[in-house]
């Protein structure tokens, strides 16, 4: 078993809140009943996404206000080539020299502050489930991302392995993340922007882990209060709820953390029904997260 992250692993302040995320800049205009139910979310760390060309200065920036207020950035490198299999989230480094060049940028930009970074959501349960365009490499680029940033003491590691409801081949799945470097990591996080609960996670997460000689994992619970609405629905599905706020203090053998991973409130693209833009915060359904928790 991996051991508990100790001493630099977790800052004494918690999880770093920004007051410039998406969540905090809605609150700050609203009023009333609505900005109320707003400060719900905007009062909780949730994690910076890294995408583009800057993330590396955002890396810098985010770790360095959080280390002033002594306490712990969580960050998402989402870059990979052909990344979401080209579909909703479509985009990523343009091949696999461009991500490594992007991901030397990242890790220089977290220099020697502590940081916990989950690393490219949906990466490897693609791979698994046979993703057109994905290959050998990016076996190779995920492990590379992993070694670069733990070149860095102070950084925790987690591997996107998918959700309770995706892959279901537990030995697959490992076999998988050992090819992605999940050895050199401190662990692997799992429902990353779904909905499943916090049981049924922690439960597969457990099978997972046993598969894998015991490594560690961290849940997002950011949209899982009321559990995933089934039919495999994750778009913008309606009546969910926030799940329970970020913490280290999870009580659950084996589990870091729950986390805040997705910013509930931002949307998960249009769906066909209308919506927002992929990242875009939708005061509707944040007010409707909100309420339902």
């Amino acid at each position: 078993m991996t051991p508990a992250p100790t001493g630099d692993a977790i800052a004494a302040g918690g999880f770093y809140v920004s007051p410039f995320g998406s969540a905090q800049r809605a609150a700050g205009k609203a009023s009333g009943a609505e900005a109320a139910a707003l400060s719900r979310i905007a009062r909780s760390s949730a994690a910076l996404w890294l995408t583009g060309a800057d993330a590396g200065q955002l890396a810098e920036v985010q770790s360095r206000r959080a280390a002033l207020e002594g306490r712990l950035p969580l960050l998402v490198a989402y870059g990979i080539p052909n990344r979401d299999c080209g579909l909703y989230s479509a985009g990523g480094a343009a091949d696999g020299a461009a991500y490594r060049a992007w991901i030397d940028r990242v890790a220089a930009g977290l220099a020697d502050r502590p940081a916990w970074v989950v690393l490219e959501p949906d990466a490897v349960a693609h791979a698994v489930d046979g993703c057109a365009g994905v290959d050998a490499e990016r076996f190779g680029l995920l492990a590379y991302a992993v070694g670069e940033l733990k070149k860095h003491p102070k950084v925790r590691v987690y591997l996107d392995a998918g959700n309770a409801g995706w892959v279901q081949d537990r030995s697959a799945l490992a076999r998988a993340l050992e090819r992605a470097g999940i050895g050199a990591a401190d662990g692997f996080a799992l429902n990353v922007s779904n909905f499943y609960s916090t049981e049924e996670s922690y439960a597969y997460g457990r099978e997972v882990s046993a598969a894998l000689g015991g490594k560690r994992f961290v849940i997002d619970t950011s949209r899982n209060g009321k559990g995933s609405p089934g039919g495999g629905s994750w778009c913008n599905p309606q009546g969910r709820a926030l799940g329970q706020e970020p913490t280290t203090r999870t009580g659950r053998e084996g589990l870091d953390a729950l986390l805040w991973v997705k910013i509930p409130g931002e949307s998960d693209g249009d769906c066909g029904r209308g919506e927002p833009a992929r990242g875009e915060f939708w005061i509707s359904y944040a007010l409707g997260l909100a309420g339902a928790a």
